[in-house]
């Protein structure tokens, strides 16, 4: 059987897909090992003991200074700024495509600065949204949504704009009109997309937060990592980096189901 056409089973499948993760893991146990058998004091690469350690006392342990359980405050600190910037926008993603991808007379206004919207790099203007908006919640939120919401929005105009013309000219025929065909023919057809694009502006989303918190928070997962950095603290910053992998993972596995419970029709296109 020629290799193009074998289809490993669910049970190899999980294998494979398991297996890099286990030869990552392998190789980091024998390089920490190995440097900590010429220096016990090195910080580069923690065993997974003194990770385990540094996370109890994060996780599991009052911080002596504050009282606070600094892991699970610095993890709903980022998931609140992150859920609500992601909230508004996909809204705006949502309102604004629809206008642009089924109402010429707003495309022909608004496409092109949308689209020079989405060239500017969002780093590139914390400094401004930090004047603007002051160094409180707001402006990392903000962060969040101008980073994400122009690129999906230019992801739906563009969907919308793939609705079959004939679909629109059989509604029009039925009495349909322009909030009928916006409601019942091009709103339908653009919600597992908003779905999909969404999943796909997670790990910049998950950026622009981790930016933001490293310059201007008192809390959360992007503050913790910046502010251990200066004692070399890898035992922290590892297990850190993968509880926020493991994060935005969980969550494009939410939307993935989501969208094909929802929306089974759509699977394969």
């Amino acid at each position: 059987m020629r290799l193009i056409n074998r289809i490993p089973s669910s049970g190899l499948r999980v294998g494979l897909m398991l297996l890099p993760f286990l030869f990552a893991l392998i190789v980091y146990a024998i390089a920490s090992d190995a440097r900590l058998s010429e220096n016990p004091d090195d910080k580069l690469l923690p065993s997974f003991v003194q990770m385990g350690e540094a996370l109890h006392r994060y996780a599991l342990e009052e911080d002596a200074r504050t009282g606070r359980w600094l892991f699970w405050d610095d993890t709903l600190a980022s998931l609140r700024r992150l859920g609500l910037g992601m909230l508004i926008a996909t809204v705006a993603a949502l309102v604004i495509g629809i206008c642009l991808g089924a109402i010429p007379l707003v495309s022909a206004t608004l496409s092109p600065a949308v689209a020079v919207i989405s060239m500017i790099p969002p780093l590139a203007i914390l400094p401004i949204l930090f004047i603007v908006f002051g160094l409180d919640e707001l402006s990392k939120v903000m962060l969040i949504v101008i980073g994400i919401a122009p690129v999906m929005t230019r992801d739906l105009e563009q969907r919308a704009r793939e609705i079959p013309v004939e679909w629109l000219i059989k509604a029009q025929t039925l009495g349909a009109n322009t909030w009928t065909l916006i409601l019942r023919v091009v709103l339908p057809q653009l919600m597992p997309r908003l779905l999909i694009a969404l999943r796909l502006a997670l790990g910049s989303a998950w950026l622009f937060l981790i930016a933001a918190e490293a310059i201007a928070s008192t809390d959360g997962l992007g503050y913790r990592i910046f502010l251990v950095r200066r004692y070399l603290a890898m035992d922290v910053i590892l297990p850190y980096v993968a509880w926020i992998t493991l994060l935005a993972w969980l969550m494009d596995q939410l939307l993935k189901k989501i969208t094909s419970a929802l929306f089974p029709w759509h699977e394969g296109r």
